[in-house]
């Protein structure tokens, strides 16, 4: 008899061919879910958090260009080839074997693909998908092992599906995209209305909080001179080699557009290493407390210094050298031993230890970035920016005297 990884009964490399199958069509499940719970919540006490440290953590994948391809999150595309792997183990053919063979080659080619693009370019690695990528590569090496046609060409060992599978295949794919790029699109729509809505009303349920003893004097937006005279008052506790505070970052600039003259905030420096912020107990992004000297050196060239270092966030989390030469271009070598610089910097990162519990793991103080303090309420991690925008709005009607009148212009679509 010939070898073969699903005509050979009920053997072993058979039953790790539907286990790879259902591990990977599981883990991008789990992608595609924590995609639409990261960029699309229901609410400011919903969403998703998959971060381990500033390397292992899913935020960044599911915030990045390649997490959607025509409307579809990427992980549907996964749960389509682990169903095909799981069903080609429990209905095996010859056809289908080849056609698996032949997908799985494809798919090795992707996931090597994915895997460079999020070390290299995001500098993070999601821990869903590196699940779909163990069992991807299981599969993968099960079809090289025990397969159909192990000898000859690389056609004829890889290249040989059945056209009629593919076709079929291609079809209930493209049924299925279809189907949930309708479905991402009623998400979108939805954070404009009921979700946004709802995003509101929960902001105004939040106790409020003080502002920090000491506000930054570094500011990213400024409407009045006196920071509690805009009607929208932001203090960002914020790193800047945190990915989450970069999408705040972009989010905020196109709000500081629409809200202009209405809007001040305050960029409260909280660097996720311990070399200057004792609050966490490893250096969670090495080089941020050296990049928080560099920005807050010259007052006068903090603006264009933060706005460099996040418009070249790559290169800028991965390069010591790249610091260096931003710190020399921008006149302020002396930053990073200047003791004015240092003390100004802790002081402001001592504020976060005057709030009240922000984790289980903590008694007390701001741990994670971004944090933001909106106009006394404290939101904790990033929004949509329909959900943003709808909040920054009512803040606004509510300073011109029409209070809470947003609320009542929402349908509750969601």
């Amino acid at each position: 008899m010939r070898q073969s990884l699903t005509l050979s009964g009920l053997s072993w490399p058979r039953l790790l061919s539907f286990a790879s199958g259902v591990g990977m069509a599981a883990f991008s499940l789990l992608t595609v879910e924590h995609y639409f719970a990261a960029n699309y919540p229901s609410g400011i006490f919903e969403g998703s958090f998959c971060d381990i440290s500033a390397f292992f953590n899913c935020d960044s994948s599911a915030y990045s260009p390649i997490s959607v391809l025509w409307g579809v999150p990427v992980g549907f595309f996964g749960l389509i080839l682990g169903g095909l792997v799981a069903v080609g183990a429990v209905f095996p053919s010859e056809s289908f074997e080849r056609t698996n063979k032949t997908l799985s080659l494809v798919n090795i080619l992707g996931v090597f693909a994915l895997l460079v693009y999020s070390v290299v370019i995001l500098g993070s690695l999601c821990l869903l998908c590196s699940g779909f990528y163990a069992f991807s590569l299981l599969s993968y090496l099960l079809f090289w092992r025990y397969g159909l046609e192990r000898d000859g060409s690389l056609r004829r060992r890889w290249l040989s599906p059945s056209v009629k599978l593919l076709a079929a295949a291609a079809v209930f794919t493209a049924v299925g995209a279809w189907g949930v790029a309708e479905y991402h699109e009623a998400r979108k729509d939805a954070q404009s209305g009921g979700a946004a809505a709802r995003a509101v009303e929960q902001f105004w349920s939040l106790e409020s909080v003080p502002w920090p003893s000491f506000i930054s004097p570094f500011w990213t937006a400024q409407s009045t001179e006196r920071f509690d005279d805009a009607p929208i008052r932001i203090v960002e506790f914020a790193d800047l080699l945190c990915s989450d505070c970069r999408f705040l970052h972009e989010q905020l600039q196109r709000l500081k557009e629409e809200f202009a003259g209405k809007l001040n905030i305050a960029f409260q420096f909280f660097p996720l290493e311990a070399r200057c912020n004792d609050v966490v107990e490893k250096d969670l992004h090495p080089g941020a407390c050296e990049l928080s000297y560099v920005a807050a050196h010259d007052p006068d060239r903090f603006l264009e210094i933060h706005d460099e270092i996040f418009a070249n966030f790559g290169i800028a989390k991965e390069s010591a050298e790249w610091r260096r030469e931003l710190s020399r271009r921008n006149g302020v070598e002396a930053a990073v031993e200047d003791s004015e610089t240092r003390a100004l910097v802790h002081r402001i990162i001592e504020t976060g230890r005057e709030y009240g519990r922000t984790s289980e793991d903590f008694a007390h103080g701001i741990r994670s970035t971004p944090t933001m303090i909106i106009n006394n309420r404290m939101i904790i991690g990033t929004l949509p920016y329909e959900q943003l925008r709808a909040i920054f709005q009512a803040l606004v009607e509510e300073a011109e005297g029409t209070e809470r009148r947003f609320m009542e212009n929402w349908e509750e679509t969601g």
